[in-house]
């Protein structure tokens, strides 16, 4: 599904983050949610790397990357430090600064790294999110019952991690299947694959881990910058499901544009047809709508001609 593509294992210092890589021209990093991994890219990603240097990863705890160990305040799960992993990644794959698409969890990950590590982020591109404090703040029954993981897997362990260990077929249907989008976009290979990704125990721990961070920990970092009147300085492209929560939730705020701008003064975006996983569904317009807004950016970085070694 990545002809083309080399794979690495880099060391950023608290995670072993695997990344796949392929393309030449301005560093792009893309980031999967839940309950994927880097293969949510397998349509959109080939077509983008006729144009930028092309990096798909997997987020700590998920995927093929490592699962470092939690405390109890939940911060090596924390966006945070998944952001500090990814701009460490860049940096060891030779780039200082480079653009970043991130949907769902990886979405929240990649506006982080905007507020976290301004200087490193020339482009932003949010897929189907608002700000994790915006969403925890307005939050209702609606979340609570539409989009179940943020209050199901944000629960004290045990509970979440045995529920997974023993339902990841079924987590990982009702996800790609009740989230708004077609069942069809999801090959059956695909579909195991996420399914498999969520069978290791450590993998589990790890999600839950992140989802607990997300109730507790980012929402502070999140409240915390909005006090201290901290925005995301590059521009940012918000695209969400025309057919899911987003578009309906927070109609009278004037929509996820307007959420955004809370954050942002460069803001622009749209909906877009499909459900929750609509780049899986739409790829074509959605690696076009990236494509556009990613060739504006005008920096000269020249990409280097192969991965690093898997031990860096």
């Amino acid at each position: 599904m990545f002809d083309g593509f080399q794979s690495a294992e880099i060391d950023t210092g608290d995670a072993n983050i695997f990344c796949l890589r392929a393309g030449g021209g301005p560093p792009l990093l893309l980031l999967h949610g839940f309950p994927q991994t880097h293969l949510m890219w397998r349509d959109i990603a080939p077509a983008l790397a006729s144009r930028f240097s092309v990096v798909c990863a997997d987020l700590r705890g998920y995927g093929r990357s490592s699962c470092p160990a939690s405390i109890p305040d939940h911060a090596p799960y924390a966006k945070r430090a998944m952001a500090a992993d990814m701009t460490r990644l860049m940096e060891k794959l030779g780039f200082s600064s480079f653009m970043v698409a991130g949907h769902d969890r990886g979405g929240r990950v990649a506006y982080r790294m905007a507020l976290d590590h301004p200087g490193s982020i020339d482009r932003l591109a949010v897929l189907d999110i608002v700000p994790t404090a915006d969403a925890w703040d307005r939050a209702d029954a609606r979340l609570a019952l539409g989009y179940w993981p943020w209050s199901l897997l944000a629960q004290p362990e045990p509970l979440p991690e045995k529920i997974l260990s023993g339902t990841a077929e079924a987590i990982v249907d009702n996800a790609l299947d009740g989230w708004g989008s077609s069942s069809s976009a999801f090959p059956a290979e695909v579909r195991q694959a996420y399914v498999d990704a969520l069978r290791a125990p450590a993998h589990i721990h790890a999600i839950c881990e992140e989802y607990r961070a997300a109730a507790t920990l980012d929402r502070e970092h999140d409240h915390a910058d909005k006090a201290a009147g901290r925005r995301i300085r590059c521009p940012l492209l918000a695209l969400w499901s025309g057919q899911g929560a987003l578009a309906d939730w927070y109609a009278g705020e004037g929509g996820p544009l307007a959420l955004w701008r809370g954050w942002a003064d460069d803001v622009r975006g749209q909906p877009m047809p499909g459900g929750h996983f609509f780049p899986e569904e739409n790829p074509p317009r959605t690696a076009d709508l990236l494509a556009g807004f990613f060739s504006e950016t005008g920096h000269g970085i020249s990409p280097r001609s192969e991965l690093p070694s898997p031990s860096l």
